[in-house]
């Protein structure tokens, strides 16, 4: 015979495995228990006294709802959601989530988030990116799924090349990117380039196609390296701050350099220069220093430009002149990195 202690003895590294998924659950959707308003048991192991304890424990709940045979739950709601899909049932919403944040891999080898994790679906997301050279005509989409900062720690769901790109200085193009996922999971990602309304897409049916291990596996390699992972991020940002920076000031002394003096010129380039030299490093003091510096000496050129714009202005022109009438729209502060370059 068996008693209940030796039983649940046996059984403790089995019952210390409930509280995780249960935590995790709470801390993803951002409850606490007093937030949940019923318990519903799933499974024929819930009849063990010290399973719903633990239950009880960990949603601080004195009571579970009991009015549902726990060997049909996993049926009765699959059952609810084909006809809430069907459109027989209106007054039932159930809500499904994406188990992992969806993106692209941008400058850097960065991933930029478009669709963040448990984000209930369907639902779509679009944001706008440039290109990382001067007349880049092509750019690669990268398609990850995790919660890494960079795509090589991700998985890979697909890519596609958007080809076609106007030439035109960095930065100029505008290639909008759409991530929609709809009621079956399934991932379409699209990317059009505004100027010329040349598109791509991608349509991607295995993007939940995880085991709930994998996932947990997932995020929790994201948890043990947030801080590593976020160190990281931080020089990668800066270093595309500062090239952007040496970028813009280059371009300005190329087309107004002649309007200042020989000194100041002086100054900005060798102040440039060292700019370029701190960003292949990996001292992010250093490179913050050097792009301060880079500013300050850049001071009369930046007047140099103004001027030069302002005098371009037609009388009665002001700051905001030749904008659309619902202002410019934001380009997020990212890059594709160069696929073909002609």
């Amino acid at each position: 015979t068996v008693t209940r202690s030796r039983f649940e003895d046996m059984c403790k590294d089995l019952f210390d495995r409930l509280r995780g998924p249960c935590e995790q659950a709470l801390r993803d959707a951002k409850l606490s228990p007093k937030d949940i308003q019923e318990v519903v048991m799933v499974g024929g192991s819930i009849r063990i006294p010290k399973v719903q304890d633990i239950a009880k424990d960990i949603f601080q709940t004195q009571e579970l709802d009991r009015s549902i045979n726990p060997d049909e739950v996993v049926a009765i709601g699959a059952a609810i959601q084909g006809a809430v899909l069907q459109g027989d049932v209106k007054d039932v919403l159930l809500l499904d989530v994406t188990p992992l944040s969806l993106g692209v891999e941008t400058l850097g080898g960065v991933m930029t988030k478009l669709i963040q994790s448990n984000t209930t679906i369907p639902t779509s997301k679009k944001e706008t990116f440039s290109t990382a050279a001067d007349n880049q005509t092509s750019v690669t989409i990268h398609v990850m799924q995790g919660e890494r900062e960079f795509a090589a720690d991700n998985r890979s769901l697909g890519r596609f090349d958007l080809t076609g790109i106007g030439s035109a200085p960095r930065g100029l193009p505008q290639i909008e990117v759409e991530f929609a996922i709809d009621a079956n999971g399934i991932l379409n990602v699209s990317a059009t380039d505004k100027a010329t309304s040349t598109k791509k897409e991608i349509r991607i049916t295995g993007s939940s196609g995880l085991s709930k291990e994998e996932v947990a596996r997932m995020r929790q390699e994201a948890e043990q390296n947030a801080a590593a992972d976020k160190t990281r991020r931080e020089l990668i940002d800066l270093r595309n701050q500062g090239e952007a920076l040496a970028y813009s000031t280059k371009k300005s002394l190329e087309e107004h350099g002649g309007k200042i003096s020989q000194e100041s010129r002086g100054k900005v380039e060798s102040a440039l220069s060292n700019l370029e030299d701190k960003l292949k490093g990996e001292d992010k003091a250093a490179i913050q220093a050097a792009m301060k510096n880079l500013n300050d000496a850049a001071m009369e050129l930046g007047k140099a430009v103004y001027e030069a714009s302002s005098a371009g202005q037609k009388p009665g022109e002001g700051a905001d002149a030749g904008k659309p009438a619902g202002g410019k729209e934001d380009v997020i502060d990212a890059e594709f990195e160069v696929n073909d370059q002609k």
